[in-house]
C-alpha cells in the first residue's frame, strides 16, 4: 500500500498545535540517474524532515518501469506518475520536441498501471527555441501539441490529474488545457507572468514551487500574487535546487515552504498545512493514506 504514514499536522484543528512536519513533494524525478546510487538514503532523509509523499514523474518512456519499481520498493512515500515530456532525446545530446512516435506503447503502459498512478506527467509544452529545427518548426510544434493533447485526453478518460511542464509556453499551455477541458491540473515550476498564471487560477489550476524560488525573482513575484489556495510544493529533484548545478533532493522542500511564507507574511506552519491540503484535493488518491 502507498503512503501508510499519517500526516501529524493534519490531525489538529488549531493552528497553534500544528507542527511543520508534513510536506507533499508534488513533482520530482526519482528515476533520474543522479539518484541511482543512494535513492534509499535520499528518501529516508526526506522522511526525516516530514515529506510524506513524493510524486515521481517521468520524462521518457524508458523511465516508466523504473518509477513503478521504485513505488514497489518504497510504497510508503513514492507516488508514481507516468507521462511523456514535451522534449525528447538524450539530454547529453541535441534534444527535440516530442512527436507521436514517442507515444508508441505509452498509452497502453499507462492503462496497465492506471490503478497505481496518481497523475499523468510530466506532460506539457516547451517552446524553448533551441529545441526546434528552424526548417521544421511548425511541424515539430504541431507534433508536440498532439502529444500533449493525447495525454490530456487519456488523463480525462482515466480520471487522473495532469502534472504539467510549460517552459517558455505559459499562456499557450493554460489556453490549451482549458480548450481541452482539463480541470485537474498542476503547473509545475511555472515560468510565466503572474497575470497569465491568474488565468490558470480562475480555471481552478494549481501551481507548485521548487526550492529555486529562493534565487528566482520571477518565482518570488509569482508566489506573491497567487492565492495560497492554489499553491503546492515541489522540488523537481534533482534539478531546480537552492544552488545551481548542485543536486536537489526532496528534503529541501522546506526551503520552498519557508520562502513562500516569507513572501506572503505567513508562518511556515500555515504554508505547510495549506499546501498539503491543496495537494490532497488535487491528488485525492493520497487521501487513502494521509488523514486531513
Amino acid at each position: 500500500m502507498f503512503l501508510k504514514k499519517y500526516c501529524l499536522i493534519c490531525q489538529f484543528n488549531h493552528m497553534d498545535e500544528i507542527q511543520m512536519n508534513c510536506f507533499i513533494d508534488c513533482h520530482a524525478h526519482l528515476s533520474a540517474n543522479e539518484f541511482d546510487d543512494d535513492i534509499g538514503v535520499v528518501l529516508e532523509q526526506a522522511k526525516e524532515v516530514g515529506v510524506k509523499a513524493i510524486l515521481g514523474v517521468t520524462e521518457f518512456k524508458s523511465e516508466f518501469q523504473k518509477v513503478m519499481d521504485l513505488s514497489e520498493r518504497f510504497p510508503d512515500i513514492v507516488a508514481p506518475c507516468l507521462g511523456i515530456h514535451p522534449v525528447q532525446g538524450d539530454p547529453r545530446e541535441k534534444q527535440r520536441p516530442a512527436n507521436l512516435e514517442d507515444l508508441v506503447g505509452v498509452e497502453e503502459m499507462i492503462r496497465l498501471h492506471k490503478e497505481k498512478l496518481f497523475a499523468i506527467g510530466e506532460i506539457g509544452l516547451d517552446l524553448t527555441p533551441r529545441y526546434f529545427d528552424p526548417d521544421k518548426k511548425e511541424m515539430q510544434r504541431e507534433g508536440q501539441y498532439k502529444v500533449f493533447s493525447r495525454q490530456i485526453e487519456l488523463a480525462k478518460e482515466l480520471d487522473l490529474p495532469v502534472n504539467v511542464h510549460s517552459r517558455s509556453a505559459g499562456r499557450p499551455t493554460i489556453n490549451f488545457l482549458k480548450e481541452h477541458g482539463a480541470s485537474k491540473v498542476l503547473l509545475h515550476a511555472f515560468d510565466g507572468k503572474p497575470s497569465v498564471a491568474m488565468q490558470g487560477v480562475e480555471a481552478g489550476y494549481y501551481f507548485s514551487f521548487p526550492p529555486s524560488i529562493v534565487r528566482s525573482e520571477q518565482k518570488q513575484k509569482l508566489a506573491k500574487v497567487l492565492p495560497l489556495s492554489n499553491i503546492l510544493l515541489e522540488t523537481d529533484s534533482p534539478a531546480l535546487g537552492i544552488e545551481k548545478q548542485v543536486r536537489n533532493e526532496p528534503k529541501f522542500i522546506q526551503s520552498s515552504c519557508e520562502m513562500i511564507a516569507k513572501i506572503k507574511g505567513l508562518k511556515p506552519e500555515q504554508v505547510a498545512v495549506e499546501t498539503t491540503r491543496n495537494a490532497l484535493k488535487l491528488f485525492p488518491k493520497l487521501q487513502r493514506y494521509i488523514k486531513i
